[in-house]
């Protein structure tokens, strides 16, 4: 049996597409992305938007502040999927002055935003990226800014599961280290699926991750969490504090967290990305002022430093190697690669020492060749280092895909009629 029917999306958040791109990767003809919003605020040039614009022709591309779309946008969208990654942010929340509009977030953070678009459009599924400090956050009052997400999740009449994925310990080319987040609406087939299992055989086998990112079958280091959220947000917000691990599950406020580790897979090594040096311009190479200064800067040093306030003291930095190992994955690329600082990739090739082209940054994520030509050579770095890895995102949309076949209760009587004849 064939699933015909389509996975309408909503990207938000939407960088130069990555999730779009994954999820085509998975199913072109399974996910149409039906809504996507890219705005880089205070900046006159949408190089990231441009972007997405110029490589996806079909859906809505919307290009403005996401706070200002209103309610009743998304309540005409028929959406069975929300993605994006969003910033890592301050989560506390407070009851309002008024008393009489609950609960409300701290102003300025996108997460309200997602919440905002799910009580619109009630997805099947939400899949969400962030870097991984996301679990540990704030130092102040660790678990909290998670524990109060899965929180708004729980009051939403989701399930949620999450994995902290390093992409190059499942066979990508770069050594990029993400929590990813999976909820799934409480009245779904998987979701009462999962019910059926004990929290280990869902993070170790039978969840959402785990068939497409698999990992060992034990705890590792004894590393385990097993807790309940307050059914107060607030008390959540002011009190609340937990040391999640890198895979997780809640269900209706009940959480269970351990430390897994994968089943490692070959990854793509950095040479495999590469570019023949006959493409590679002049302009990428380094000169020997620069070798001399990444020389400095990649090096162990010890330098006294004064404080604001006058204290002196040491700071110190462990070296590292002059050049990148082209017999490794790459490793994590940052908005500032492309530029003399400690973490830009460095290559020697035949002799001679470059940055990675924009091009091959694009393969670093999984991009297609020349996906950000649109933009300046800086402006392509500065996406390639918000991006996520791509190959990753496919993988869940194939895994998202097996969900929807194996409970295909989830689909009205008249469409799987259709699908059957």
């Amino acid at each position: 049996m064939d699933l015909n029917r389509k996975i309408n999306a909503i990207e938000l958040f939407a960088g130069v597409g990555g999730f779009r791109v994954g999820l085509e990767k998975a199913n072109p003809e399974i996910f149409k992305v039906v809504w996507g919003n890219q705005w880089e605020p205070s900046k006159k040039a949408q190089d990231a938007f441009n972007c997405y614009a110029s490589n996806f022709k079909e859906g809505i591309h919307s290009n403005e502040d996401i706070t200002k779309v209103s309610d009743e946008a998304f309540k005409n969208l028929d959406a069975q999927l929300i993605v994006g990654g969003f910033p890592c942010q301050d989560y506390s929340v407070a009851r309002s002055l008024s008393g009489e509009k609950g609960i409300q977030g701290k102003k300025g953070v996108l997460f309200w935003e997602i919440k905002r678009v799910i009580e619109a459009t009630s997805p099947k599924y939400v899949l969400l990226e962030n870097v991984d400090r996301l679990l540990k956050s704030p130092a102040s009052q660790r678990g909290r800014d998670f524990a109060v997400m899965l929180a708004t999740f729980r009051d939403l009449g989701y399930k949620v599961e999450w994995r902290v994925i390093n992409a190059a310990e499942y066979g990508q080319a770069q050594r990029r280290r993400r929590v990813f987040i999976f909820a799934t609406r409480n009245d779904l087939g998987f979701s009462k699926e999962l019910e059926s299992y004990e929290s280990d055989d869902i993070l170790f086998e039978k969840g959402f991750f785990s068939p497409a990112f698999p990992v060992k079958h034990e705890v590792i280091k004894n590393r385990k969490l097993i807790g309940k959220l307050p059914d107060d947000i607030v008390e959540i917000s002011d009190k609340f504090s937990a040391n999640f691990h890198n895979s997780g599950y809640m269900e209706n406020g009940n959480f269970y967290s351990i430390h897994t580790e994968p089943v490692f897979e070959k990854p793509i090594l950095l040479r495999d990305i590469l570019q023949p040096e006959d493409s590679v311009p002049d302009k990428f190479y380094l000169s020997e002022a620069a070798i001399e200064k990444f020389n400095f800067l990649r090096g162990p040093k010890k330098i006294e430093r004064t404080s604001v306030d006058g204290h002196k003291y040491i700071y110190s930095e462990g070296g590292m190697s002059e050049i990148d190992d082209l017999d490794k994955p790459g490793r994590t690329m940052l908005t500032s690669e492309g530029t003399t600082n400690r973490s830009s990739h460095v290559v020697e090739v035949n002799g001679r020492r470059r940055f990675l082209t924009p091009l091959e940054c694009e393969r670093l994520n999984g991009f297609p060749d020349e996906w950000t030509n649109t933009m300046s050579d800086r402006m392509r770095y500065f996406c390639m280092g918000n991006a996520l890895v791509v190959g990753l995102i496919e993988r869940m949309g194939k895994r998202i895909e097996e969900i929807e076949k194996k409970h295909m209760e989830d689909i009205p009587l008249q469409e799987k009629f259709f699908l059957n004849n």
